[in-house]
């Protein structure tokens, strides 16, 4: 599965979004931690408020029994009643003094929040001996889940929309063995702050997103309509259709040098074909002429030679008039069944008394240029029964290609010389006998007709069991679709 999308479009789409999921992420990381900060410091500071208040209602003395332990009556320590406040409200609870800790066993002290704890009374000159601060699920503490029922109710909320935490702060003064013990529910905002990141992300996403996209899209587009330009031109070499420049500055710029450039070659194409006519025609010409003249010549054998002579000139003209004409073919793709064809090609050569035999071959249908075809078939059977005597054929389906397979019996080619093979001019045999003849364009007029059909030419030495040369296959292999 490719996650990577190909179109330029997408590939700066997802880059962006990866980007703004990481900056996001990093300010949502950010957000968070100082939210959290200061969330954790204004608890600190509430508690240091409602315990200096506390310290000076209360001097240090005997702990009173149990969490809910009513506190002196006016008068008790020489103060009066404490302020209403401290017995609970909307948003506290009273303060609670116990002979012992309220940390239970197994819990996790905060020690940064004891430290500020400490210096925050140490500023306010209170003598503390031991300070304990810790934080607690609203569910695990019953004084916390009894008081916080009541409110829920009459809220008509949800405990959990209420606080889910509690902090539970709590101070040994120095010279008592009492614990002022503080419990401060901590507001459940962690939801709502996500909901707020979730949903500020959506909506920068949103607007970058509409934003960067039609401008892509303004990119985009013109880019497309001349890839599809480039991919026309070089099929049919037609100046119809050229795309007018749009878009931004520098791919109209593009556009207009891709139209100038395509005018030229267009202009250079159609120069050379009136070049190549000319030739032909200025060739073939004395060359018939010859031709006819030859049959006044009385020796049998002498008559013979000039004759092939001329019909070798004649055909390496043709095949330089081939392949030079291969990228403009004259003739239209068309839906053939490929082992048909194949069929014939091989039957001109029976025909002709040639050892050419037709192995296993399958019904293929495909696009192609039947002329072209049967064109580098030609050149193909001719070479092996050139080189190696006889030629054997075969049609085979191999994956999402359809494989034609010409292979001989001959010396095969030097493996640092097979690439070379498929160049012009270049011959198996360099002494250019009367027997193996050619030009050397064969094999590359073979090649270019492959890929004119999006295909390939692959050659290669056949061998024994032992590793010894036994032959050359040459495979035609062409998309199917």
């Amino acid at each position: 599965m490719r996650l990577w999308p190909k179109s330029l479009k997408g590939q700066m789409l997802l880059a962006i979004a990866l980007a703004l999921l990481l900056v996001q992420a990093f300010g949502a990381i950010l957000l968070y931690r100082a939210q959290h900060d200061r969330r954790e410091a204004g608890l600190v500071h509430s508690v240091a408020m409602r315990l200096f208040t506390a310290t000076r209602e209360y001097p240090p003395t005997e702990a009173q029994e149990g969490p809910d332990a009513k506190p002196p009556e006016a008068g008790e320590h020489g103060h009066g009643p404490p302020p209403p406040e401290l017995f609970g409200g909307p948003r506290t609870f009273r303060i609670e003094h116990s002979p012992q800790s309220p940390v239970r066993t197994g819990e996790a002290r905060l020690t940064d929040a004891e430290n500020e704890l400490r210096e925050i009374l140490k500023d306010q000159d209170i003598a503390v001996e031991d300070i304990v601060v810790i934080r607690r699920p609203v569910r695990e503490d019953p004084q916390t889940l009894k008081r916080l029922t009541r409110r829920a109710a009459l809220l008509g909320q949800p405990i959990s929309a209420i606080a889910e935490k509690v902090m539970i702060a709590a101070i040994r003064r120095t010279g008592s063995s009492e614990w002022l013990i503080v419990r401060t529910p901590i507001p459940a905002y962690e939801r709502a702050l996500l909901t707020t990141l979730i949903a500020q992300t959506l909506l920068i996403y949103a607007v970058l997103f509409g934003v960067i996209a039609l401008v892509l899209r303004q990119l985009t587009r013109p880019l497309a309509a001349l890839t599809n330009r480039l991919e026309l031109f070089a099929e049919t070499r037609n100046l119809d259709g050229q795309i007018a420049p749009e878009g931004p500055d520098d791919v109209r710029r593009l556009i207009s040098a891709h139209n100038v450039m395509e005018g030229r070659i267009a202009g250079l194409l159609d120069e050379k074909d009136v070049m190549l006519g000319a030739i032909g025609h200025d060739l073939k010409t004395p060359l018939a002429a010859l031709r006819v003249r030859i049959e006044s010549v009385e020796d049998e054998n002498e008559r013979q030679k000039m004759a092939a002579t001329i019909e070798d000139i004649t055909r390496t003209l043709d095949d330089i008039l081939s392949l030079a004409r291969v990228g403009r073919p004259s003739d239209r793709a068309e839906p053939s069944e490929l082992s048909a064809l194949v069929g014939s090609v091989v039957e001109e050569y029976e025909d002709m008394g040639e050892p050419v035999e037709l192995l296993a071959t399958e019904r293929l249908v495909l696009q192609v240029r039947p002329t072209w075809m049967r064109r580098a078939l030609r050149n193909l059977i001719g070479n092996a029964l050139r080189y190696g005597k006889t030629a054997r054929v075969s049609l085979t389906r191999e994956g999402a290609e359809a494989v034609i397979t010409i292979a001989d019996q001959g010396p095969g080619i030097a493996a640092d010389q097979i690439d070379r093979m498929l160049e012009p001019f270049t011959r198996g045999d360099p002494s250019r006998n009367s027997e193996t003849g050619g030009a050397g364009l064969g094999l590359t007029l073979a090649r270019a007709i492959a890929e004119q059909h999006g295909g390939r030419l692959i050659l290669s030495n056949l061998h024994d069991g032992e590793g010894a040369i036994t032959g050359l296959s040459a495979m035609l292999r062409l998309p199917l679709a």
